[in-house]
């Protein structure tokens, strides 16, 4: 038999209670006594329960849970489960309610020896903290004998009357009676939509929320005063699961326990391991044969699965069960994915255009013609020979494929398509706002962190010891100097980490390059570049995967000791420093190959050096492009394949098995706890906890980072990135659902900081884009050739123009080839890219007039790009309302509607009072009626006559 603690309130004498609350709270509804007996003869109390979602009375939910560790001898079991089964049965007889802790001292003083100073102090302030409970209203129920050993649930379950306390406190707002129509459209938008859902029908979830809605309730902060207002009919339904877990948790938040010599709310107690956990509890199973209908399994048979991945998500119901905070997360997935839909479909327009053109690119065409007879200048010193242009033919037709004109179009569209993006999210928001009943809500402070008051404690203690007043003692810049220094000293230091390990890899690709070059064979001397690159991407993929989990954790540290005052604090300090460094980590790479290599070579016979012996690496002949979309591809998938889809997937369930081996080993060791069905709060503890919606956010913001910032050298860049959402989507519902506690719901009118964060990115696209076009790409050379050298008006020449002539002789000593007859003949004039004077001219190997002209051809390119497109996003910014009209109108509605109630009621009382009045004067005039001996007689029955209205 599972042995419960029931508490109802504590005696006056103990607690200074009075009586007339005493009695107010047994008023709520209920009797303790019979039930307990009932519960001892029924054959299966845990159904009755229906497996922990109820008290032992089978009536009163269980809103919240509160989990210990304690520790009880193997010996005195046997002995403490009959203690307590006596000792229950003996209240029962004498219908008297056990005490909070003091049933638990007596069976430990008979069963368990001695624990230690720690475990006492423990347990004390849980004796203190759930008497308190008690006090603010809650009901507890404790059960220690679970199939989990040495871990106590303590069960609570907020009444009716501190739901509408809390719900006032709060200022939830609550349907009301009134219902109003919602305002449709009319004439062809009515038709059209009506078409659209016809054709949607299919692809929409089987929820009933989701379905479209003709009427809606009018919503009011709740008020006790005015529950006539509210449809209170179904008082068991009127709080839902979601919204009694949130008024819970804002009571243990601010339930103090002041055995510790300050206050400690749930947090601190939760810090300092006098409670293990605390989690509100799943709504129930959500697979398995005769599982009873639920939130639960709906969302995992419509949303937590990979079956259902072209349905929209049940936004409403998410929100029903998980609260706004992460419906607002899956929301705008949801609508950054089906953004990513128009993106990919224009990428992919691109790239097959350069695949249909590029037959017909004249300069790759030159680039591989054999004779031109092209002779290169050598890719490294000595080691390396000259070597033929038209070896490069295969890189130069695959640059094409994405440096083209329409990459130009395509950075314009994704430029326009990001400010798109934030517009109609904004404009979603709205219509979520609206239909949760978020208008008008605003975020008030949150509670203090456990850190932050354990280190005011530590302050305040500092003063009391030199003799100090200690009003009010807070935090200040002092305080956090030391904190402030670690961070700047350290976020510097893992940048310059970040940097450091991409000067390493390119150390790598220069001598790797030299020593493939040395190679025999004549493949493995053609294959280099493709190799070194290739080689080089997969390190950087590596290392980025690595210092990501590394940034995530110091991120963390570095924000855990500034010691942050309230939750919204913390979370939006380490957002920046985690967003910060993975930033840099994930694109010095792409920066480098993008802007930096290949710009500080030098010229043959004048090359730049890294410690005087290693020189700097080139781009191909073709440009720096190819290279840059090979980076940027590889790691982009990596990353969402292996960081946030294996890891995902893998990490949860190697947890899952190594928590399934424990049990396994504990249920040999007892078959008897073995048989027993374990209870609901049992299985959502064996649940990882919810760390938090910031890494599901990070990931998603550095994808949107790579589809915006370098998408003019890889148009594919949405479409992976939509394959990946569709997935990603899926893949978080589930965990969601079956593999995480369910999380406390939190209120939010929008995103918060990430928003600012997107908005920050899209800017920075319209640079990056602009100067990857101008500058990494061969676009702005092609149009300087095209309408300033050529003779003819094509393309003809460009290759040639391009490449500066060097004269063989001019080599510094010991750095010529050491075969110079590699290509069968003698070499005397070499080419290499760049604009210089020819070896014959006077000022040779100077810089041309055709490199300042192309030069200032790219910066005023970057110019004009980058102020066209900033205005064209901003027109659409400001072309497209932030609230939709439809939106505005209803919003206005209910506040006229919210009116009309007041004014009817404020009518009905007017009313009510004259009828009053009209009574009154009635009951006078009887009086004055009366003979005059009757009333000097009974002057006291006039008086109270006129005393009456007084009365009422």
């Amino acid at each position: 038999m599972r042995v419960n603690r029931k508490y109802s309130c504590l005696p006056a004498e103990e607690k200074g209670i009075h009586i007339i609350n005493i009695r107010a709270i047994e008023d709520i509804g209920y009797d303790q006594h019979e039930s307990t007996l009932l519960n001892s003869l029924s054959k299966n109390p845990d159904a009755d329960c229906k497996y922990g979602l109820y008290f032992r009375d089978g009536k009163r939910k269980v809103d919240y849970i509160l989990v210990y560790h304690y520790k009880k001898s193997s010996a005195g079991k046997t002995l403490g489960r009959r203690a307590q089964q006596n000792d229950s049965s003996v209240r029962s007889s004498k219908q008297d309610q056990p005490l909070p802790g003091k049933g638990v001292q007596l069976e430990m003083g008979e069963s368990e020896p001695h624990m230690d100073y720690h475990e006492d102090d423990k347990r004390f302030r849980r004796e203190e903290y759930e008497g308190n409970l008690v006090e603010a209203g809650l009901e507890l129920e404790r059960d220690e004998d679970t199939k989990i050993h040495g871990i106590g649930f303590v069960k609570i379950h907020a009444p009716w009357n501190v739901l509408c306390r809390e719900a006032e406190f709060l200022k939830l707002k609550m349907p009301t009676k009134k219902m109003y129509q919602i305002n449709q459209t009319h004439g062809l938008l009515k038709k059209i939509n009506s078409v659209i859902q016809k054709i949607t029908e299919p692809i929409q979830p089987k929820v009933a929320e989701h379905k479209p809605q003709t009427v809606k309730r009018l919503s009011y902060p709740f008020s006790r005063e005015k529950q006539h207002l509210f449809d209170l009919s179904d008082k068991d339904s009127f709080f839902d699961s979601k919204t009694r877990s949130t008024i819970v948790y804002e009571i243990l938040k601010r339930t103090t326990c002041t055995k510790a010599k300050y206050s400690m709310g749930i947090t601190s107690l939760l810090a300092n391991g006098v409670y293990s956990a605390a989690y509100p509890l799943h709504d129930g199973d959500y697979e398995g044969e005769n599982v009873e209908p639920n939130d639960r399994k709906l969302l995992c048979e419509e949303w937590a699965s990979y079956g259902v991945f072209y349905k929209y998500q049940p936004i409403d119901l998410v929100r029903k069960y998980f609260g706004e905070k992460i419906g607002l997360y899956f929301a705008w997935l949801g609508v950054y994915t089906q953004m990513l839909i128009p993106a990919s479909i224009v990428g992919i327009i691109v790239f097959l255009y350069g695949c249909a053109t590029v037959d017909e690119n004249i300069p790759s065409m030159e680039m591989c013609d054999q004779r031109n007879n092209i002779t290169m200048c050598p890719l490294c010193d000595k080691t390396c020979s000259y070597w033929k242009m038209s070896s490069a033919c295969a890189t130069a037709r695959a640059s094409h494929l994405f440096d083209n004109p329409a990459t130009v179009f395509f950075s314009v569209f994704m430029a326009l398509w990001a400010a798109t993006f934030m517009e109609h999210w904004k404009r979603k928001q709205m219509r979520l706002n609206y239909r949760w009943d978020l208008t008008g809500f605003e975020e008030e402070e949150d509670h203090p962190r456990a850190e932050y008051e354990a280190k005011v404690l530590e302050k305040s203690l500092r003063k009391e010891h030199k003799h100090k007043e200690t009003d009010k003692e807070k935090l200040t810049w002092k305080d956090r100097f030391p904190a402030y220094l670690t961070n700047f000293v350290g976020i510097i230091f893992m940048v310059g980490l970040t940097f450091a390990i991409v000067f390493g890899v390119i150390i790598y690709r220069i001598s790797t390059a030299a020593a493939l070059a040395i190679s025999s064979t004549p493949s493995g001397r053609s294959s280099v570049r493709v190799t070194v690159t290739a080689t080089a991407v997969i390190i950087n993929l590596v290392v980025i995967i690595i210092l990501d989990e590394v940034y995530g954790c110091i991120a963390r540290w570095l924000t855990q000791i500034e010691v942050p005052k309230t939750d919204k604090n913390f979370e939006e300090r380490l957002i920046f420093k985690a967003f910060l460094l993975k930033f840099v980590n994930a694109y010095t790479p792409i920066f480098y190959v993008a802007f930096f290599k290949g710009r500080f070579v030098g010229r043959p016979g004048d090359y730049v050096y890294i410690f005087h012996s290693f020189r700097m690496e080139e781009c191909a002949p073709g440009g720096c492009l190819m290279e840059l979309c090979i980076q940027l591809s590889i790691i982009m998938l990596g990353k969402q394949l292996i960081q946030n889809n294996l890891f995902e997937i893998g990490i949860p369930k190697m947890k899952k098995f190594i928590r399934y081996l424990k049990l396994k080993r504990r249920r040999s060791l007892d078959h008897e706890e073995h048989m027993k069905k374990k209870q609901r709060y049992e299985v959502d503890y064996n649940l990882e906890p919810f760390a938090g919606l910031t890494p599901e956010y990070m990931e998603m913001i550095i994808q949107f980072g790579f589809v915006t910032l370098f998408v003019a050298s890889f148009p594919l860049a949405p479409l992976f990135a939509l394959l990946n959402n569709i997935i990603e989507i899926r893949l978080d519902a589930k965990k969601f659902v079956t593999e995480l506690r369910r999380p406390v719901a939190v209120r939010a009118k929008d995103i918060g900081i990430w928003y600012n964060i997107l908005r920050g990115i899209g800017k920075l696209a319209v640079i990056i884009n602009a100067f990857v076009i101008s500058f990494t790409s061969d676009f702005i050379p092609r149009l300087v050739y095209l309408y300033m050298y050529s003779e003819n008006g094509t393309m003809h020449g460009f290759v040639n123009h391009t490449l500066s002539s060097f004269n063989v002789s001019d080599f510094q000593a010991g750095t010529a080839p050491n075969d110079p007859l590699d290509l069968g003949y003698e070499v005397q004039i070499c080419r290499y890219k760049d604009y210089r004077e020819p070896p014959w001219s006077e000022n040779k190997y100077d810089i041309s007039k055709d490199f300042w002209a192309v030069l200032a051809a790219r910066l005023a390119f970057v110019i004009v790009f980058q102020n066209l497109v900033m205005f064209m996003s901003e027109f659409v910014d400001w072309i497209i309302p932030d609230i939709p009209k439809d939106i505005s109108q209803q919003i206005h509605k209910e506040k006229v509607l919210m009116v009309e109630v007041f004014m009817r009621e404020e009518q009905g009382k007017l009313q009510m009072l004259e009828t009053w009045k009209d009574k009154d004067k009635k009951k006078g005039e009887n009086c004055n009626n009366h003979s005059p001996r009757l009333s000097r007689s009974h002057s006291g029955s006039l008086s109270s006559c006129h005393s009456y209205p007084l009365d009422v």
